[in-house]
C-alpha cells in the first residue's frame, strides 16, 4: 500500500487540524524595553491586538536596547516597539543626514530591515529624541515654541539658565549641534551642568529652578514634562536625529497575522507628542499601571 489507512478518530483529527489556521496556535509574542515608555507602548500593543482577535504572549520589558533587538532577530520574539533613529545604529550609518528627516528615516529603516525577515509597521509622530525644554511659564510669557524662539529670545538679552548633563553639553551632537544651528551661544553662567545627569535631575533642577535654572535637557516624551509643566522647544530645523517610535514585527508572523498592520495604525497615529507624554507621565509621575494607562487611551480612541 502506497498510504497506510488512518483510523476514523485520528482521520478526524487530521481533518480538524488541517482546517484550522495556522496562526491560530501560534501566538505573537510582543515585547518591549524595560523603560517606561516601552511598557506603555507594548501594553497598547498587546491590548489592541487581543481586541482584535489576535492570540497574544506577553513578554514586556524584556531589557535594552540590543536585548530586545536580538530576541527579535532569533526569532524568540516576533514584535516590539522600536524608534526609527535607531536604525542608524543597527546599520552602522550614524553619519547620514537620512536619520533628521522623519519620513526619509522610517522608510530606510523599513527598507533594511526588510532584508534581515523584519516589517516596521506604522510609525507615531511623537519623537523621542534629545531636546531643550523651558519652563511652561517662560515659554508662555516670551512666546517661546521653537529653538528658533530661543535664539530670538536670547539675543534680545533674555534670562535663560541651562541644566543639561556633561555629555549633552560636550557632544558635538548636542548642545553644539543646537547653537551652531540656531545661531545663539551660551556661557558657563547659563549652565548649570550636572555630572552623570540623566532626565530626571535635569528636568527636577528647572523644575525647582535650581541654581536659577529655568530649563533643561529632556527627551522629548519624557513622562516628567507634562507634571513639571515644561515644554519641549520644536526642532525646527532638524538638528537632532528622529525618534519615533514604530511597532517592528517579524514579517512571517505578519503574513499569519495580516490584521495586525491595520490593527496598530490607528493606535500609533494617535499618538503625537502631547499625547505620549501624558501617558508616560500618568506612568512615571503618577504611578499608575502601564495597562491601565493603556486600556484607558485605546477606550478613548473609540469613543
Amino acid at each position: 500500500m502506497r498510504h497506510a489507512l488512518l483510523p476514523i478518530a485520528s482521520l478526524a483529527a487530521a481533518i480538524s487540524l488541517a482546517a484550522t489556521p495556522l496562526h491560530a496556535q501560534e501566538p505573537v509574542t510582543v515585547s518591549s524595553k524595560i523603560d517606561t515608555e516601552g511598557s506603555v507602548l507594548g501594553e497598547l500593543i498587546i491590548q489592541r491586538l487581543e481586541a482584535g482577535g489576535v492570540e497574544v504572549e506577553e513578554r514586556l520589558q524584556l531589557g535594552a536596547t540590543s536585548i530586545v533587538r536580538e530576541a527579535l532577530l532569533a526569532g524568540e520574539v516576533d514584535l516590539y516597539p522600536e524608534y526609527t533613529g535607531n536604525g542608524a545604529f543597527f546599520f552602522d550609518m550614524t553619519d547620514s543626514d537620512v536619520w533628521h528627516d522623519p519620513q526619509a528615516a522610517y522608510e530606510t529603516v523599513r527598507e533594511l530591515d526588510a532584508e534581515n525577515g523584519l516589517t516596521w509597521l506604522t510609525p507615531a509622530s511623537a519623537n523621542n529624541t534629545w531636546a531643550m525644554s523651558v519652563r511652561g511659564e517662560l515659554a508662555r510669557e516670551h512666546e517661546l515654541a521653537t529653538l528658533e524662539d530661543l535664539a530670538r529670545y536670547l539675543d534680545e538679552g533674555g534670562e535663560f539658565k541651562f541644566a543639561a548633563s556633561a555629555e549633552f553639553v560636550e557632544s558635538e551632537q548636542a548642545l553644539p549641534a543646537f547653537q551652531q544651528a540656531y545661531g545663539f551661544e551660551l556661557d558657563d553662567d547659563q549652565l548649570l551642568v550636572l555630572s552623570g545627569g540623566n532626565t530626571a535631575s535635569t528636568m527636577r533642577a528647572a523644575a525647582q529652578q535650581t541654581s536659577g535654572v529655568n530649563a533643561a535637557m529632556t527627551y522629548g516624551t519624557d513622562g516628567g514634562l507634562k507634571a513639571l509643566d515644561l515644554v519641549v522647544l520644536e526642532d525646527t530645523l532638524g538638528v537632532q536625529p528622529v525618534y519615533q517610535p514604530a511597532p517592528v514585527m517579524r514579517s512571517e508572523v505578519l503574513e499569519a497575522w495580516p490584521e495586525i498592520e491595520n490593527l496598530l495604525a490607528p493606535v500609533f497615529e494617535a499618538l503625537d507628542l502631547d499625547t505620549l507624554q501624558r501617558l508616560n507621565g500618568d506612568v512615571a509621575v503618577n504611578g499608575r499601571a502601564p495597562a491601565e494607562v493603556a486600556a484607558d487611551f485605546l477606550s478613548s480612541l473609540e469613543e
